[in-house]
């Protein structure tokens, strides 16, 4: 047996927390803070980091946003007051080419695209992370609400997180195992209010500060105005058309809609049997069209993903799991199956309704992600073999 001269620290490493050092993202947020604070009490080597993600003095930069201006005051605030360096790191060009770009071009193709997922999935878990290496870390830590659990193998799962009210896993599925093995979340199994509890405790001047709502560079939910002001081809106007073919009214970009909406398309009243609501089915980019129709049209059973990241050996038959379309939907119960080209099918249980491209499917076993991929198409039925995704949805 190989002599270990220190117990196994907290975060998992046989040797003492002074010789463990320790990157922590930190955002600003009392999360990432706490992480920080908790640990440098604890005797680790920390070394707090920030990256400033934009201009703001740009009109897309808004107070309260995730890394904002004061955000990045903040984390230097606390990384001073606890006695630990503290870097702030210009990655504007990273995060405009990887994040915001893709984040125009998903929606212009008519796509409900989820930046966070890419912005974890590039800059913080690729950028950041050979960062940490390059400082000699023997981890990167982030306030995430996720579990890390080591297995039997010595490799790292990612779980949900205790509290699943803030659990953030859906937002990590493309985690990979290298990075996963990097990473740490002390938060996982805690609720928000124990993390409250230590910033008040530790004397953390954002103790109290909320949470942060909205994509950081998009002002006050206005990511029209964001994708309009890069790209201005976004406003092109077109026509809403229901299923059965009638032209109902027109719009002012596909931009403004997404698949399962129901309110602000656009369409009074008179146009359906007792003037049932109607939603958007799908959205025609090429045509500029918003395609409407009842809810039962809405209905989609298997869905269609590409880029799908496997955190266990890939599937090549149907595997049953949980299934999460959106971030905020419940999991349901499902199969999912693998194909050699990186992409995958789902099949839920029970038909779900406004399924959009652009988002993900993450999928679980028994609490744990194993995997997750981008969905692409959609359509209602129940077999393996259709690979083809319905063009309106």
């Amino acid at each position: 047996m190989t002599y270990v001269p220190y117990p196994i620290n907290s975060l998992g490493f046989p040797k003492a927390p002074s010789q463990t050092r320790v990157v922590v993202a930190m955002s600003g947020g009392v999360d990432s803070s706490v992480a920080a604070a908790l640990l440098h009490e604890q005797g680790y080597d920390v070394i707090g980091i920030t990256l400033q993600l934009y201009d703001y003095g740009d009109a897309i930069a808004k107070k309260g946003a995730c890394c904002a201006g004061k955000d990045i005051y903040d984390a230097k605030r606390v990384a001073e007051k606890c006695g630990f360096p503290h870097y702030v790191l210009n990655y504007e060009t990273n995060f405009k080419e990887s994040v915001i770009e893709g984040f125009v071009s998903s929606y212009l193709k008519g796509e409900t695209p989820i930046p966070c997922v890419t912005c974890n999935q590039t800059v913080k878990f690729n950028d950041l992370l050979k960062v940490a290496r390059d400082l000699n870390a023997d981890c990167m830590v982030t306030g995430h609400y996720v579990q890390r659990i080591v297995n039997s193998d010595g490799k790292a799962e990612l779980h949900r997180a205790t509290d699943l009210s803030k659990d953030q896993s859906y937002f990590l599925f493309a985690t990979t195992q290298e990075q996963l093995d990097f990473l740490r979340f002390p938060l996982g199994g805690w609720s928000k209010s124990i993390t409250r509890d230590h910033a008040d405790r530790l004397g953390l001047l954002n103790a109290q500060k909320a949470d942060s709502q909205d994509i950081c560079f998009v002002p006050n939910g206005d990511y029209a105005s964001v994708v309009t002001k890069i790209a201005p081809q976004a406003k092109r106007q077109g026509q809403i058309v229901h299923l059965d073919g009638r032209v109902l009214g027109t719009h002012e970009g596909i931009i403004h809609y997404t698949v399962g909406q129901r309110r602000g398309i656009g369409v009074g009243g008179g146009f359906t049997d007792n003037n049932e609501p109607l939603y958007v089915v799908g959205l025609d980019a090429d045509e500029a069209k918003v395609i409407v129709g009842p809810k039962e049209s809405l209905a989609r059973d298997t869905v269609i993903l590409k880029n799908f990241n496997w955190l266990m050996p890939i599937s090549t038959e149907p595997q049953k799991v949980e299934v999460k379309l959106r971030s905020m939907t419940r999991s349901v119960p499902g199969r999912v199956i693998g194909y050699p080209d990186g992409s995958a099918e789902v099949i839920v249980d029970t038909p779900q309704y406004g399924i959009s491209p652009g988002q993900a499917a993450v999928c679980y076993i028994d609490g744990r992600v194993i995997g997750g991929g981008w969905i692409t198409g959609t359509s209602l039925s129940s077999t393996l073999t259709t690979k083809t995704p319905e063009k309106a949805a």
